[in-house]
């Protein structure tokens, strides 16, 4: 989610809250939210796996952040938190890229012999993520935020805990099933559609800031500390 807020110079401070947020709300419902949804289905819910993947995806990458942020924040050299967060933001964009070769190598077969399937699985994703995100972004400029605020609300709202439900699909049912095969389209049909919006968000910035107030318009995003 990081990713998308620097890709729109969103202010830093904000994108940290509105990440806790979720992470913080996905530690408890998502487990729950899956358990109903298979439970509708008539699906066994095997907790123990997805309190797992909760454990293992979400809560652990969590510790070792505030450890690392922490470890990077003490000592005499207040910096080395900011020159590591500088020097991290391009291998993220990186990582996110090779996430995506990945899944398109393991699922590539599959996404191609069923070219239907994978189309009615994109109609709602597209759909979401454009309505969600405009309706944030058009909010914001209606409460008079700021642009740099106003473009990581709209993209990390927008935005799926894709990469969770990929890991408890596949140890759910497995890698070839179609609950995995699912997920990964989402992964592959919500990565360049964000980057759309991205592109949406940064290219009407002018027509934003008409008309905000001035210390609105003119704020940017604060540094990382």
């Amino acid at each position: 989610m990081h990713v998308w807020s620097n890709l729109c110079d969103g202010e830093p401070h904000f994108t940290l809250s509105q990440v806790a947020l979720n992470d913080s709300i996905m530690v408890f419902a998502f487990a729950p939210i899956v358990g109903l949804l298979l439970g509708l289905s008539a699906i066994a819910v095997p907790w123990n796996t997805l309190l797992l993947s909760v454990a293992l995806y979400i809560v652990v990458p969590v510790i070792i952040a505030q450890w690392l942020r922490r470890w990077l924040s003490t000592g005499r050299d207040s910096s080395r938190l900011a020159a590591s967060l500088r020097r991290l933001a391009p291998l993220s964009l990186l990582a996110l890229l090779l996430t995506l070769v990945l899944l398109f190598g393991f699922q590539g077969e599959q996404i191609l012999r069923q070219p239907l399937v994978i189309a009615l699985l994109a109609v709602p994703i597209l759909i979401q993520v454009y309505f969600n995100s405009a309706l944030a972004y058009v909010l914001n400029r209606s409460a008079r935020e700021a642009h740099c605020v106003a473009g990581p609300s709209a993209l990390i709202g927008a935005s799926n805990f894709f990469e969770l439900a990929v890991a408890a699909a596949i140890s759910l049912f497995g890698f070839e099933s179609g609950a995995a095969l699912a997920t990964v389209v989402g992964v592959l049909i919500e990565v360049p559609v964000m980057l759309s919006v991205v592109r949406i968000v940064n290219a009407s910035r002018g027509w934003y800031e008409r008309g905000l107030p001035a210390p609105a318009a003119a704020r940017r995003p604060a540094e990382h500390p």
